[in-house]
């Protein structure tokens, strides 16, 4: 697995890691399994929420005795991120995780509450070790040169944005951004929201010539496309054991000029949207 520095955390995160909404939703037992053995592949970027219901109690149970290698990312609901709110938010996904410290705690999108009341209990929490660090989820360029002045220079660990193949907003200006402010670009739905392209649609099908010539499947020329800049972090969510092995293999696969100019062509950018796309 390839690890790159996460934003300015002096930590060293697998570029791959494992995302879990949805993932109660499924049966319990197998979900534990997808997990540990997306950590036993080096996918040991584990991220919740607490909007993801019984997530963060399936993690709990997947990484028991294991907490060491993982870097550990949960979110609190903007209705929740007041300074006081943040602070019993954070201390109530500890608890469902079965730890004592989160690497990474996120605002999982910008909310009514001021955000210097957010920031200031990131503050509170990172003194007492609750956390290492901080960062936010779906934030536009607007609103992250707002934080930026308000929290100070190297204080963003991370965004948290939605980024697939058919939705690459961010790389207008918010990738730009992050990349000249030494903040890591976290990718949730890689793959999409139940629309991954099928194989006999144009992009599917040179998404599976490209996968035939590095023996590896469409979701791994995906996921290599995607993680292609060492900003960015993907976390795809995986149903099963065997898919969480496959989402890992794709850090080893290197993808050639020739085959990142195929894939932007049936898969263009298009025009900059006028607000930021979001799940």
């Amino acid at each position: 697995m390839r690890h790159n520095p996460f934003g300015q955390t002096k930590r060293d995160v697998s570029v791959i890691g494992q995302g879990t909404w949805y993932i109660d939703h499924s049966d319990r037992a197998a979900a534990v399994r997808a997990l540990q053995a997306g950590l036993d592949a080096g996918m040991t970027h584990i991220d919740t929420a607490e909007m993801y219901g019984d997530a963060e109690l399936v993690i709990a149970e997947a990484m028991a005795r294991r907490r060491d290698e993982v870097f550990l990312v949960s979110k609190v609901l903007p209705s929740n991120a007041s300074r006081k709110g943040t602070i019993a938010a954070c201390e109530r996904s500890l608890k469902r995780l079965g730890t004592d410290r989160l690497d990474c705690y996120l605002l999982h999108w910008r909310g009514q509450v001021p955000l210097a009341e957010t920031v200031a209990a990131f503050g509170e929490l990172k003194a007492a070790g609750k956390i290492a660090s901080w960062g936010v989820s779906n934030f536009d360029v607007d609103d992250l040169n707002e934080l930026s002045k308000l929290a100070g220079k190297g204080a963003i660990a991370c965004n948290q944005v939605l980024y697939h193949l058919q939705e690459r907003a961010i790389e207008h200006r918010v990738i730009p951004w992050c990349e000249s402010h030494g903040v890591a670009v976290v990718a949730y739905s890689p793959f999409g929201h139940n629309d991954f392209p099928s194989t006999r649609s144009p992009g599917g099908k040179i998404l599976q010539q490209i996968a035939d010539a590095h023996l590896a499947t469409p979701r791994q020329v995906a996921l290599a496309f995607l993680i292609r800049q060492p900003t960015v972090f993907a976390i795809p969510k995986a149903s099963s054991a065997a898919h969480a092995v496959d989402n890992a293999a794709a850090s080893a696969l290197t993808l050639s000029a020739a085959e990142l100019a195929d894939i932007g062509k049936v898969f263009p950018l298009g025009r900059e949207p006028s607000s930021l796309p979001m799940l």
